[in-house]
């Protein structure tokens, strides 16, 4: 119509896209990741984060029921008081629901809490695990007596790792061992010898075994074909290994004196000889505490009738005011002729040896005795007496590719002196160099 003004249409304007937030992103990643990157992502994690990821989202609220690797530890249950009741029945809630909720096999089980103690609840734990294919089992009892297993973690048939801590081993006399297992950690164990030997026995397949601070048993009968690291320390009167002709790595300590507390039968045959004897492969070699004074009770030859032909490393807790020690020391010395490290720690002397004695040994012992291989020497907690002196100018003359050479003494008293002394000794190699380390 004549004058009428058109209407003026509406502009529609249009919808900006809606982002979506950071935080509903990163949820939708999280909950869109693989099962195979959630299983390791959950692996990677203390079992209270672990079972903390069922508020991400729904497709990871019950994913930590099938965990594998169950660790029930400090970082995994934190307790804040100190009553020893309440810290109880806290441990038991957590691994009751865990256990109550878990869903599937569990291949790995620790229990290692600082404030646990041997309870009864551990046995029910146990007996549920046996009924399971745990592969390996980790019992740590940090207070109290000792805990004495069930007779149901005997039927763990599966293990392959065991390691108990403060527990009483007595296996069922219908125990017929772990026939697969292949690590055995026991420390501050008590068993009796025969179960000892027994166990050790019926584990055909053992490679690494160590022992520590254990009771009731203090001959070492150790029967493992199979062993190639075996780890000790303790009180004990004898060590013997058969059938151990893989054993490359030896670590073992003696913590008793044998001169004044401890007992010993002498015997006929040089213990030296009798020990390297069963050690043919034998690679690194740890003698710690008073086990090289235990080696040099009998008679000490000038060379191994085998050398130890496989020997690269050699660690030495010995006291040089010992003329036997130091005999023993210079027997292995000589009857490992690819040695390529030698570490040797000073033990604080006992008795002072006769001056002529020392020049004996000095004059006698240290001839023939050539270093070949030997690349590096540390030496720590000497106090820079001549017999100390004497084994380092030993060590120097006799090692012609000797690279490097650490000292380390036990005080700072007359450093300087020990310094002159050995830039003063003459080095066979012309590329050794001697450093000095502050205590």
């Amino acid at each position: 119509m004549i004058g009428r003004k058109p209407t003026a249409r509406k502009k529609k304007h249009r919808e900006q896209p809606k982002v979506p937030c950071q935080m509903e992103t990163e949820v939708d990643i999280i909950s869109n990741l693989p099962g195979h990157i959630i299983d390791k992502v959950l692996s990677l994690l203390t079992l209270r984060d672990a079972v903390r990821t069922s508020i991400l989202s729904s497709k990871w609220r019950y994913k930590w029921v099938n965990l594998t690797s169950l660790v029930f530890d400090n970082q995994s249950v934190l307790v804040s008081s100190q009553d020893p009741t309440v810290i109880k029945n806290k441990m038991v809630k957590i691994v009751d629901h865990v256990l109550l909720l878990h869903n599937g096999v569990i291949h790995k089980f620790k229990l290692s809490h600082r404030d646990l103690q041997g309870v009864c609840d551990i046995d029910r734990w146990i007996l549920h695990l046996s009924r399971g294919v745990v592969k390996e089992f980790i019992l740590e009892i940090w207070k109290g007596q000792r805990y004495k297993l069930p007779s149901s973690l005997y039927l763990c048939d599966k293990l392959s790792h065991l390691e108990l801590f403060n527990c009483l081993v007595k296996p069922p006399s219908a125990f017929n061992g772990f026939k697969i297992l292949t690590s055995l950690d026991l420390q501050h164990i008590t068993m009796d010898q025969d179960v000892f030997e027994d166990l050790i026995y019926k584990c055909p397949l053992l490679e690494r075994l160590t022992l520590m601070n254990f009771e009731g048993f203090a001959h070492l009968k150790i029967h493992a074909p199979k062993l190639t690291f075996f780890d000790i320390g303790g009180v004990f009167e004898d060590v013997n290994f058969e059938n151990t002709f893989h054993l490359s790595t030896v670590s073992i300590g003696l913590y008793v004196n044998v001169g004044n507390d401890h007992e010993l039968c002498l015997g006929t045959t040089s213990k030296l000889v009798k020990f390297f004897s069963s050690l043919p492969s034998i690679q690194r070699l740890e003698v710690q505490s008073f086990f090289l004074k235990f080696l040099a009770v009998d008679m000490v030859p000038r060379r191994l009738p085998i050398p130890c032909m496989e020997l690269n490393y050699l660690s030495l807790r010995i006291n040089f005011n010992d003329m036997d020690e130091c005999l023993a020391a210079l027997c292995i010395l000589r009857s490992s002729p690819n040695l390529l490290e030698l570490e040797m720690l000073a033990r604080p002397d006992e008795q002072p040896v006769p001056r002529a004695a020392l020049k004996n040994l000095m004059e006698e012992d240290y001839q023939s005795c050539f270093l070949n291989q030997l690349r590096f020497i540390k030496i720590a907690g000497i106090f820079g007496v001549p017999r100390e002196l004497n084994f380092i100018n030993f060590l120097l003359a006799n090692s012609p590719i000797l690279e490097r050479m650490t000292v380390k003494p036990a005080s700072q008293d007359g450093g300087w002196d020990m310094v002159k002394e050995l830039l003063r000794f003459r080095r066979a190699s012309v590329h050794a160099e001697i450093i000095y380390l502050d205590p």
